[in-house]
């Protein structure tokens, strides 16, 4: 069993497992150190706790409590499996405010809403979208508690108290961009928990927190960019991207094109207008 943490932050962590036991291997016993959901992504494998015994496969999604004794077995798969598990903080639990029936779920089997999400969190991992890792995460928790819970996602429109907090959270991402900026510490100056300003922000705003703060970086980075006395690298770390690899990484999957040819673009360079197709907008 090899455990990779992908993501740390003060609400959960994100540990990548990936197990290549097969029938061969002896079960032993474990114990979950703490309350987390756990996505499977690949493989199958048991899961007994107590007298109860469950299967798991791509899918579905495994609930760890803290304090329960299990034991998983490869009984039916040789290939091994992997997860994503998301581990959450006490404060993470506290803020979830789920009732303790929805840590005794164990299992839920592999259901539409929760693997789209799932893999949100996959990718999210993987770099391959603007949607912060910590962000997916969130989502996938609680979606996971309104499926337990027999509650679907709410159409209802937000309050004005809701409108003007996200407003107000928008402004503050704006004036802060080129800092190191997190959904915990967003969520604070909005007087929210992580979860509902998650969801507050993305129903009044359309983009959750961290595509916003992606786009404001990105927007300035593109007024800079017109100064060719300035690096791209400069100019990356001015606007509040930690490296110059993931500055053009995001910059060339919105625009379509790299940093260097849009300022070209900048200075009247035709030819990019050949090249990128800049009329399709990059979602």
């Amino acid at each position: 069993m090899s455990a990779t943490t992908i993501s740390e932050s003060q609400l959960l962590s994100v540990t990548d497992y990936q197990c290549s036991c097969g029938p061969g291997d002896t079960p032993f016993t474990e114990v979950h150190g703490g309350f987390s959901v756990a996505y499977v992504r690949r493989g199958s494998f048991g899961y007994q706790l107590g007298s109860k015994a469950f299967e798991f496969v791509a899918g579905a999604t495994l609930v760890g409590r803290q304090g329960d004794e299990y034991m998983c077995t490869h009984d039916h798969h040789l290939g091994g499996d992997e997860c994503l598990s998301l581990q959450l903080t006490p404060a993470a639990l506290l803020s979830l405010g789920a009732k303790d029936s929805v840590w005794r779920a164990r299992c839920v089997p592999p259901l539409a809403e929760l693997m789209i999400v799932g893999e949100l969190v996959q990718t999210a991992a993987e770099g391959k979208t603007d949607i912060g890792i910590d962000e997916a995460a969130l989502l996938f928790v609680s979606r996971f508690v309104d499926v337990v819970l027999q509650r679907g996602q709410t159409d209802r429109q937000p309050s004005a108290r809701d409108r003007r907090r996200a407003i107000e959270a928008a402004l503050w991402l704006d004036a802060h961009a080129d800092q190191p900026i997190d959904l915990n510490q967003t969520a604070r100056v909005a007087e929210l928990s992580p979860f509902h300003f998650l969801r507050v922000f993305a129903r009044v705003l359309g983009v959750t927190p961290h595509q916003y703060l992606m786009r404001a970086r990105l927007r300035r980075a593109a007024r800079l960019l017109t100064d060719a006395e300035r690096s791209v690298t400069d100019i990356a770390l001015d606007v509040g991207f930690a490296d110059l690899s993931n500055f053009v990484r995001t910059f060339h999957r919105a625009a379509r094109m790299s940093p260097r040819q849009f300022r070209k673009l900048a200075r009247g360079d035709r030819k990019i207008f050949q090249e990128c197709p800049i009329g399709v907008a990059a979602q």
